[in-house]
């Protein structure tokens, strides 16, 4: 069986990830418009009709942003757990009530020929989750907006073979920019996000011949680039003695324009 997997978008001003097989497809998230959504996937020829569903990570607008149009225009599902739905949901929210699917945490269901698994993750929020996806022998983790990497979270992690993992911000950038201190100590706290060298580190601690990507994403606009993540990533492998077997790939995921379709073949 496929297991396929593209980013739409990921970054502090919007994430959004596309996770199918030949049949069926799913999203993770929906932080960038309902227009923008099904652009994108019309561009890579993936109808909206063969999307069941969308999985929510948490209430951060730049997770939710285009829910409400995305779900109620394509009549969609969505999937959370029930604190972060009484989190989303106010007087002024228009989903409809048949949209809305309550999920359990580290309890597998299934949807779109997947087995999904959600997991809490540590993050400002009411409550923060992250997914694990597989399609007979092939498995995608999605572990981003976390300030930390917790024993409840790192084996999931090592059971991917695709892992989107978060690697938000330079500390240099971060320490000497222009937020005041107090944002500055709620990014770097356990309940923040996750650093390039944190998630280096973690990443030189745990890479195993089964993990065949790895996709550094929710990188900030402020206080990180693309070189700087992948040149800290390399560094601590090359201080390590890590080398990657040739097939595994680094990429960074990009905030404004999606990624070409990874392709996991069981």
């Amino acid at each position: 069986m496929k297991l396929n997997f593209c980013s739409l978008s990921s970054g502090s001003s919007g994430n959004c990830y596309y996770i199918g097989n030949e049949f069926h497809g799913i999203l993770i998230d929906a932080g960038i418009s309902a227009s923008s959504v099904r652009k994108f996937l019309k561009d890579m020829d993936i109808s909206m009709q063969t999307i069941m569903g969308v999985l929510i990570t948490h209430n951060h607008t730049d997770h939710i942003k285009g829910l409400e149009v995305l779900i109620r225009k394509n009549s969609l599902p969505a999937f959370t757990t029930r604190k972060i739905w009484e989190s989303i949901l106010t007087p002024k929210t228009k989903i409809y009530s048949d949209c809305i699917r309550e999920i359990p945490i580290q309890e597998k269901f299934h949807l779109a020929g997947f087995d999904i698994e959600a997991f809490p993750v540590s993050h400002d929020a009411p409550e923060t989750i992250g997914f694990h996806v597989s399609a007979g022998d092939k498995k995608i983790t999605i572990a981003t907006d976390l300030g930390h990497i917790s024993s409840i979270v790192a084996p999931y992690i090592a059971e991917a073979n695709l892992l989107v993992i978060e690697s938000n911000y330079d500390e240099e950038m971060l320490l000497n920019g222009g937020y005041p201190h107090s944002l500055k100590a709620r990014i770097r706290s356990n309940n923040g996000h996750l650093g390039n060298h944190q998630t280096s580190v973690f990443l030189a601690d745990t890479i195993n011949e089964n993990l065949s990507h790895i996709c550094l994403a929710h990188l900030s606009k402020n206080n990180n680039t693309p070189e700087k993540a992948l040149k800290t990533l390399q560094n601590t492998f090359l201080e390590r003695g890590i080398k990657l077997n040739g097939k595994q790939q680094i990429l960074i995921l990009n905030r404004n324009k999606p990624t070409e379709i990874i392709r996991l073949v069981d």
